[in-house]
């Protein structure tokens, strides 16, 4: 066996014995949430899953396949990765935070902060409030759907454009290009644009970026180590595994390994291109916490956080609030929380009303869309 080689293994080692000890210390009953790893693996291709779960038995830690896909290396407990959309959340509790302080009225127009920026395609910052970009009721056309958007970086012409660096003025000139979807308050579409302008909202509001305030108001007070806003930097921070993509050209075969397969590294990039819609690195670890306080109530105010929780009609069986979406799964257990999508990487974090059970998964490769399997299977066996 090689040097290289006697190091993945041992890695590994340790990985399953971590696991081992910590599923001994909590609660037995994740050995569903295991399995369904296990199978997005083995049957959908997916390079590697992690897991977290912390409720009345303790916390437990769950590993598939690998993290890297070069060396074999398995993913660990203390792993960094992009969010994607899981940033949504925080960006909406500091607005919160700034109407409990009177500093910003969410019931009042974009155009009140943001002047002459929301115009085009009927589309009007003085008709869209605050309330509706953080619960998706804007109407505003989504600036990643735009057609050269997705050329660049959704498909082939990605590793062109990886490091592109975006401002968040010029991705909502992008969306300010095309017709608005509905009449704000309407109806309900997710649009990653509502976040960039929340977060140009939250930046005039305070005199800081919105970065600046997530640090300052969420990732210090929660001791959240492993959760970051990069800005335009395209590095993880270590450690942490790698992100695979087909760019938008479905699945790989299982157990694929080689380049040939379609299935390309994407952990280098320039996140500006989601911004305050989805730039945020962070852990397992550190969203089981964060989603666990928020709904505790350990980060909001009561009041903030029932208008948080004011849901209405989304995809599906799901209804979304202000940046967090409410799912009844099957075995009639409701959980709060979000899903995040960027390129080479989803991931999901939810908890129970009272924050008495709380789960977080991450996945390396984008092709695959069932974190909500992963959901069922933890809370529902």
């Amino acid at each position: 066996m090689s040097v290289r080689s006697t190091a993945v293994a041992l890695v590994a080692a340790a990985v399953a014995a971590f696991s081992v000890s910590s599923s001994a210390a909590a609660d037995a009953g994740h050995s569903a949430a295991q399995d369904e790893m296990d199978a997005q693996v083995q049957q959908d291709g997916v390079p590697g899953v992690l897991g977290e779960a912390r409720d009345g038995g303790g916390v437990w830690h769950g590993a598939s396949g690998v993290a890297d896909r070069g060396t074999g290396r398995p993913p660990m407990p203390h792993d960094k990765f992009r969010i994607g959309s899981l940033t949504k959340p925080f960006v909406a509790t500091v607005m919160l935070q700034l109407q409990s302080e009177g500093t910003v009225d969410l019931d009042a127009p974009v155009e009140r902060w943001l002047p002459g920026t929301v115009r085009g395609g009927g589309q009007d910052g003085r008709q869209v409030t605050v309330r509706q970009l953080l619960g998706h009721t804007s109407g505003l056309y989504d600036f990643t759907a735009d057609r050269r958007m997705r050329r660049h970086y959704f498909g082939p012409r990605f590793g062109a454009h990886r490091f592109d660096t975006h401002s968040p003025k010029s991705l909502v000139r992008t969306a300010m290009s095309h017709q608005r979807s509905f009449a704000p308050g309407s109806d309900w579409g997710y649009s990653n644009t509502n976040y960039v302008l929340a977060g140009m909202v939250i930046a005039k509001a305070t005199g800081h970026s919105y970065a600046h305030e997530i640090e300052r108001r969420i990732i210090r007070p929660l001791k959240l180590r492993d959760t970051s806003l990069p800005g335009d930097s395209p590095r993880i921070p270590r450690p942490h595994g790698q992100a695979y993509s087909t760019l938008s050209r479905g699945a790989p075969p299982a157990h694929g390994t080689r380049s040939r397969d379609g299935v390309h590294d994407v952990t280098a990039l320039d996140p500006s291109l989601a911004g305050a819609s989805g730039e945020m690195i962070s852990s397992t670890g550190d969203l089981v916490r964060f989603m666990r306080a928020l709904l505790r109530g350990d980060v909001l105010p009561p009041r903030q956080l029932t208008e948080m929780k004011s849901t209405v009609p989304a995809d599906g069986d799901n209804r979304y609030g202000l940046g967090l979406t409410e799912h009844r799964l099957s075995c009639g257990t409701t959980v709060w929380g979000h899903e995040g999508t960027i390129q080479g990487s989803i991931s999901t974090a939810v908890t129970t009303s009272d924050g008495s059970h709380t789960a977080a998964f991450h996945l390396n490769g984008d092709w695959s869309a069932k974190t909500e399997a992963l959901v069922e299977a933890e809370y529902c066996g």
